[in-house]
């Protein structure tokens, strides 16, 4: 069960999502690790494996599910132990199990549950003892750790699922249940109609604010050095080093970067300079040269916004080109900066959340009347007039 437990390791560039779970490695002491499992089916136990590798570690006790008296154990930089009286409820294929089903989630297929209670509604539909006999077929192969989960039902547990698929006279896989009645088989057969029809009710409704497609295909704006505008610049123009022209407060700079950098300090003659800059990177080198303005990592942020509206307000052939993405995730890569870009996953991703919320700022005037003004203080076409608010500064 993934739970909350989301992590992901980076591929060239793309990300792999992943979960963990505690575990005992055996070499010549135990080490409690964290196990990390892959979308892509490699697991991590001190080193990448695949899922075949992995069966094998947990073979050979690499991957430990028994914990022997007297052994010792450690923790790394927490603790060390000694086993006495361990008790283990895994084994090596309930493990391996597990982490099969780890690997389905992961990939939003569906896992043993899923497939069992698939199974279920086949029978349900066509009770017949051949559809029967597949949904215990399905259900037995949930691992045991899991099956009382399986409906999600923490009241009940497994107990409709396990009394219906073995049937009147039938007998569990739990020891202690007797032969199942015909009143228990009524029952559960109620609480599975009970549950299609939550199911239909739960199904029908429609969410009230949500996309149509809940993940876009993310759109990547890699780093690049453009040095002149071209007549269709594709994602390219999206950059903020893109020479795309902005006018603020009468100045007229080559991008979006120069304004940026220009907007960081304070002294009049190293604006200018910026501003003259022969490249958005000969811009940054020369604000890196001087001290930002008091207050800056506090309103960077506001400025960036204002600047991007300014951008995609004054060239409305890159906001078309912002536009087309749709409603894709943009990962904005700087080699430069952390803060504003996605960086391999290791990155904020300033910049592309910006733009998304520029982009969304350009379909208000298409979908009805603003709610409110763009921005106290804005110049024509939305041009942030930063000489309103001496404060900003």
């Amino acid at each position: 069960m993934i739970g909350r437990r989301i992590t992901y390791r980076t591929v060239d560039g793309v990300r792999i999502p992943g979960t963990w779970r505690h575990s005992f490695i055996r070499n010549g002491s135990y080490f409690l690790i964290d196990l990390f499992i892959y979308a892509d089916g490699l697991i991590d136990c001190w080193g990448l494996v695949t899922l075949e590798e992995f069966e094998e570690k947990l073979r050979t006790g690499w991957v430990a599910t028994t914990l022997p008296d007297g052994a010792e154990a450690s923790a790394h930089n927490l603790a060390r132990w000694k086993f006495t009286d361990a008790q283990s409820w895994l084994t090596p294929e309930l493990v391996l199990a597990e982490v099969r089903d780890t690997i389905d989630q992961l990939n939003q297929r569906p896992d043993s549950t899923g497939r069992c209670l698939a199974a279920v509604d086949v029978f349900l539909t066509d009770r017949t003892e051949e559809n029967r006999a597949a949904a215990q077929t399905a259900f037995l192969a949930i691992p045991t750790s899991q099956r009382r989960y399986a409906l999600g039902d923490m009241d009940s547990k497994d107990w409709p699922l396990r009394v219906l698929v073995a049937g009147p006279g039938g007998r569990t896989y739990l020891p202690v249940d007797p032969p199942v009645s015909q009143e228990s088989y009524n029952r559960a057969i109620e609480y599975f109609e009970e549950r299609a029809r939550w199911n239909t009710e739960h199904d029908s409704r429609v969410a009230a604010d949500e996309p149509a497609t809940p993940h876009a295909p993310a759109v990547q704006l890699h780093h690049s050095y453009p040095n002149k505008p071209v007549a269709d610049p594709g994602h390219r123009g999206l950059r903020n080093d893109y020479p795309a022209p902005i006018t603020v407060e009468d100045v007229v700079y080559p991008s979006v970067a120069h304004a940026y950098w220009a907007q960081s300090v304070t002294q009049p003659q190293v604006r200018s300079a910026i501003a003259a800059a022969g490249t958005a990177a000969a811009a940054g080198e020369l604000a890196a040269k001087t001290a930002r303005r008091e207050g800056w990592d506090h309103i960077r942020l506001a400025i960036m916004t204002s600047l991007l509206r300014a951008k995609y307000d004054q060239h409305p052939e890159l906001a078309r080109i912002l536009l087309a993405t749709g409603n894709s995730t943009l990962v904005y890569d700087d080699l430069n900066s952390a803060f504003w870009g996605d960086n391999g996953g290791r990155g904020r991703n300033w910049t592309g959340r910006l733009l998304e919320l520029v982009r969304s700022d350009i379909h208000m005037p298409q979908s009805g009347p603003w709610v409110c003004d763009r921005g106290r203080g804005s110049g024509p076409n939305g041009q942030p007039a930063f000489g309103d608010s001496d404060q900003a500064r």
